[in-house]
């Protein structure tokens, strides 16, 4: 994955180590800190916490691995350490990548298996290269690499996009579940990978894998934190509200439909008459509860009012923060447009302004200097 290091020099071989120790104290940090150094009130996913420190430990013992290279005199003793650096980390730092990705969409449980088959593959055209260092081989491994990284993206871009709409069908709340920062790591992941492809030559070559895989760890780890854990049951403010059936039970649609007709006005009778719109992360679970019945019909309901379950939340509460607006103008009392959206709702003013704007078709600022419509 590197070539061969130079002692003379010294900063490179500093990067080189720091690297190493980076990825180190992020694995350690991933795997053994109970609490979350970045934000105190997020919960990760556990299983993506553990996918990613072990994507952190293959990154450190690859450079281990590579380290002592530097030591070998014999062009042949080198090649043939870089080849086997080259198939245990097609081994473990590849599959490992592809499995943090998929661990970061929590709309369900993806199986692994298929990723074993598509690294398979490539781990056994690397085996036969290093037998028999036939470059008709080498370009076979470079062409199947390119192939599955290819492969990946558009996997991914699928896959993300039915994420996206499952947290806006689920969820009210998307702050810390930004779904473009998949993209991030996707691109940061791929670019490494497609440089560690092409096998350049030179320091600019040696410097720029070391700075993405330094950054890539510092983005993951980071982003890993900030991601909010969805299979966190949160507390409802209604202890008495029950699921009536199953969450995932089957539901024929013409026997739901008296059932999804009567929704309505036990949606004015539980959510906006009592303001439960104003709870801040409320899940579609959590009002299907509310008002007696279960996940499924609700789903079902918004779906044949042609709109998501976050588009219904944010439209109450952009409702909320016009009605808050307009009393505070006309008692004369000082207030900011950051408070009236928390009292609305919004933990997040970003998240606010965002739908604020698709629901009135322009920003905050500029409809709050237009006349109080009466």
């Amino acid at each position: 994955m590197y070539k061969q290091l130079v002692p003379a020099d010294v900063l490179f071989f500093m990067l080189y180590a720091a690297m190493a120790v980076v990825a180190l104290i992020a694995c350690i940090y991933l795997l053994f800190r109970r609490g979350n150094a970045f934000d105190a009130t997020i919960s990760s996913p556990l299983r993506l916490r553990r996918w990613t420190a072990a994507f952190f430990a293959s990154l450190a013992l690859s450079h281990v691995w590579y380290l002592p290279i530097v030591f070998l005199s014999s062009e042949d003793d080198v090649m043939l350490a870089y080849l086997i650096g080259g198939l245990f980390d097609c081994m473990t730092i590849l599959p490992l990548s592809i499995i943090m990705l998929l661990s970061m969409l929590q709309d369900r449980r993806r199986p692994l298996w298929p990723v074993v088959v598509a690294v398979l593959p490539l781990v056994a055209l690397c085996a036969i290269f290093i037998a028999c260092r036939s470059a008709m081989l080498l370009l076979l491994v470079r062409l199947y690499f390119l192939l599955l990284g290819l492969g990946l993206i558009i996997y991914m871009v699928r896959e993300v996009s039915q994420y996206r709409r499952w947290l806006r069908d689920n969820y009210a709340d998307l702050e810390h579940k930004e779904v473009w920062q998949n993209f991030v790591v996707l691109v940061l992941i791929v670019l490494m990978f497609t440089v560690y492809a092409t096998d350049l030559e030179g320091s600019v070559y040696d410097y720029a894998i070391q700075i993405m895989s330094t950054a890539l760890v510092c983005y993951l780890l980071w982003r890993v934190e900030t991601l909010s854990d969805l299979s966190i049951a949160q507390p409802l403010p209604f202890s008495e509200a029950e699921e009536t059936s199953p969450i995932d039970e089957a539901i024929d649609p013409d026997d739901s439909l008296t059932d999804t007709d009567s929704i309505g006005s036990l949606l004015q009778q539980y959510c906006i008459d009592a303001q439960l719109y104003l709870q801040h992360d409320l899940t579609l679970l959590q009002l299907a509860q509310a008002i007696g019945t279960n996940r499924s019909y609700l789903s079902l309901y918004f779906s044949r009012q042609g709109m998501t379950y976050n588009a219904y939340i944010n439209d109450l509460r952009i409702r909320h923060f016009i009605e808050l607006y307009r009393q505070e103008v006309a008692e004369q009392r000082p207030f900011t447009a950051q408070q009236l959206a928390s009292e609305s709702g919004y933990r997040s003013y970003s998240t606010f302004s965002l739908a604020f704007k698709q629901r009135m078709g322009q920003n905050v600022t500029a409809w709050m200097h237009e006349p109080i419509e009466s």
